[in-house]
């Protein structure tokens, strides 16, 4: 079964730093485009990163340019979302999915920012 797990949310003061693991299972994650994506409180989904497979290209939303870093580790078949400086819009529930989306969403992690 194919199943994406994010983790590594929280709360947070503004400026602070989260970092966000993605594992996969049931299939192999360097075949795969991947993106991390979030959601906010009544909003909809927004894309805010993509890694190319192999690592050679990564693309950011502009709201988060500068501040988060996506990378991913095949050997380990897990994305990472290192998140910087941290301001409260940030707050949201972060997913991780191929780009463009095609596998099943999973349950996503609550990042809150807030002091």
């Amino acid at each position: 079964q194919l199943q994406l797990v994010e983790s590594g949310g929280g709360l947070v003061q503004p400026g602070g730093s989260l970092r966000l693991s993605c594992a996969a299972s049931g299939f192999t994650l360097d075949y795969y485009a991947m993106g991390w994506f979030r959601q906010a409180p009544g909003k909809e989904r927004e894309g805010v990163s993509l890694i190319t497979r192999d690592s050679s290209t990564t693309n950011y939303a502009d709201s988060v340019k500068g501040r988060f870093t996506i990378s991913r580790d095949n050997s380990k078949n897990t994305v990472y979302l290192q998140m910087n400086n941290l301001k409260p819009e940030d707050t949201a529930v972060y997913y991780c999915n191929a780009d463009p989306p095609s596998i099943r969403w999973g349950q996503g992690t609550q990042v809150t920012v807030s002091s």
